[in-house]
């Protein structure tokens, strides 16, 4: 019950956090940028400052969907930001080449968190087994035991928090090449570069939660296995 309450309210501080975000860049993006730079235009300029040209930049279809793709080189921008001409089109679309050149320099945590993406997809999955037999089929705690099964649920935990921790310092770092690429290169004037990097701090904070939520659930189950709580 008490990961239940802990999952609900983290789940209700992280669709505020994500309705911030979403005004900001909808606030944002609905100022023209001095340069007149498009989200995709930046990117490109971007990576090849960086010498990366093995990249490809993709719009995407839906909203605040960017992400980059270590798996095939590809920078994928939502469409509002690949055809946006704002701070905050670019600070998104400098934020996701920042993951490109991290990739390309063999950033550590990077390659720490790519390599914990299969573990963590396998915890996930373990954690709706779970959840599913908790419902259907009690009689399989029964015959196992909670004991093992609590200790199962503590290890996927334990890996998800790490995932969420190592998250952190990936996307900050990402961040802060996007800033400083952005102002080096004069895509933004004084004003411009406080959007920007607003609206990536609250892009960051969604990471932040989930970190700080992960880490509760994890604490709660550490205190019902060696605190002697039920």
């Amino acid at each position: 019950m008490g990961l239940i309450v802990i999952g609900i309210i983290f789940s209700i501080i992280s669709f505020a956090v994500g309705a911030k975000l979403r005004n900001k860049f909808k606030k944002y993006s609905q100022i023209p940028l001095r340069s007149n730079m498009s989200g995709a235009e930046a990117a490109a300029q971007m990576l090849r400052d960086n010498g990366i040209y093995d990249v490809e930049i993709i719009s995407t279809p839906g909203e605040l969907t960017d992400h980059y793709n270590p798996g095939n080189k590809t920078v994928n921008l939502s469409e509002a930001v690949y055809h946006g001409r704002s701070a905050a089109s670019v600070a998104v679309a400098t934020h996701e080449c920042g993951h490109a050149v991290q990739h390309a320099k063999a950033y550590a945590p990077l390659k720490l968190r790519s390599a914990l993406v299969p573990v963590q997809s396998v915890s996930g999955r373990i954690l709706n087994f779970i959840v599913i037999a908790s419902i259907f089929g009690g009689g399989f705690f029964l015959n196992v035991g909670y004991q093992p099964i609590l200790l199962v649920v503590f290890g996927c935990y334990l890996v998800i928090t790490l995932f969420s921790l190592v998250t952190l310092p990936v996307e900050f770092d990402a961040s802060k090449r996007a800033l400083a690429w952005i102002d080096r290169q004069g895509v933004v004037s004084s004003q411009e570069h406080s959007m920007a990097k607003d609206a990536l701090k609250w892009a960051a904070m969604t990471y932040v939660v989930a970190a700080i939520g992960a880490f509760a659930q994890l604490a709660y189950l550490a205190m019902a296995l060696f605190g002697g709580r039920d």
